[in-house]
């Protein structure tokens, strides 16, 4: 599509008619999840996801649709704008957060998890990875790694030339596989693991868990200020399974734990006193956990009373 053409129509005045607002909300709902998740991958939250896409909106119904050659290419251009400029006001944000940052965690429908290619691009492992990336790496590496975008099409949203596009993509790529999961495990896999955790974990059982999880695991833990959290990620299966019955011990507390879905991986709801604490997403390789992610912060536990929907196309 043409770029000048396409920065008219990102600026056209609104439309007029029934009509045309129909076909534009019929578009825009077409591909809202989509959108949703494109946003989700580039921002690693679900609540300014949700604000970048009513801004997408206000955006669309904006444009003469008449310009419009590819809607779902034209609407993942505005989201993907509107993701960088959030990203970058993001940054500062956790700056100043308290304790280790996670991504907030997304109840998804089991179906998600059976989608190796989507499990693995929102699980909590590639999620943290991306943060390492740059805001333009982020959004060059989502579109083009995970969506499939073109070169061109990635180049008119990021506001580079394909060249340019096609360096930082290979950049990115590079910086990424040297720090994702050596490999993807099967869900029935990660399933395994996780119920062997569980049982070591409601039972209290130091060897059980030393057995579940990897000699390097890691433990990160976001309680955001509000909740207790440790300040740093916890490293070894000796340091986190002694923290976890050492820590329930003198807690004294009525701990349950629940099986779910999160951000398309088997992971355990955890309540205390019947009230919800946190979620525990995992990392599985080789057949045992080698990252824990526990979110205790109430802010970012909102969106796990529903299943959210993701798409890749």
């Amino acid at each position: 599509m043409n770029e000048r053409r396409d920065a008219a129509a990102d600026t056209a005045e609104p439309m007029a008619g029934g009509g045309r607002m129909d076909c534009a909300t019929e578009a825009f709902v077409a591909h809202r999840n989509l959108l949703f998740t494109v946003a989700y991958e580039m921002l690693g939250s679900a609540a300014d996801a949700e604000d970048v896409l009513q801004e997408t909106w206000l955006r669309w119904v904006k444009v003469d649709l008449g310009q419009v050659f590819d809607q779902r290419a034209y609407l993942v251009r505005i989201i993907t704008r509107r993701s960088l400029d959030r990203l970058r006001t993001m940054k500062r944000r956790k700056e100043a957060y308290v304790g280790p940052w996670l991504p907030e965690p997304l109840l998804t429908a089991p179906d998600v998890a059976e989608n190796v290619e989507l499990a693995e691009s929102v699980s909590m492992a590639l999620m943290l990875v991306l943060e390492t990336l740059s805001p333009t790496e982020r959004a060059v590496f989502v579109l083009r790694e995970v969506f499939d975008v073109g070169y061109e099409e990635i180049a008119a949203a990021v506001g580079k030339n394909p060249a340019a596009v096609r360096q930082i993509a290979h950049r990115a790529r590079r910086h990424v596989e040297a720090r994702r999961p050596r490999e993807v495990v099967s869900p029935s896999q990660a399933r395994a693991a996780v119920e062997s955790f569980q049982r070591a974990l409601e039972t209290r059982d130091l060897q059980g868990l030393l057995d579940v999880l990897a000699p390097e695991v890691v433990l990160i833990s976001d309680g955001g200020g509000i909740k207790q959290a440790a300040p740093r990620p916890i490293i070894s299966a000796d340091k986190v399974a002694r923290m976890i019955v050492d820590g329930l011990g003198k807690a004294q507390i009525a701990l349950t734990s629940y099986p779910t879905v999160v951000n398309g991986n088997p992971a355990l709801l955890l309540r205390v006193d019947g009230e919800i604490d946190g979620v525990i997403a995992v990392r599985v390789e080789d057949a045992r956990i080698t990252g824990l992610y526990y979110v205790r912060n109430p802010q970012k536990l909102t969106r796990i009373a529903s299943e959210i929907p993701l798409t890749l196309k």
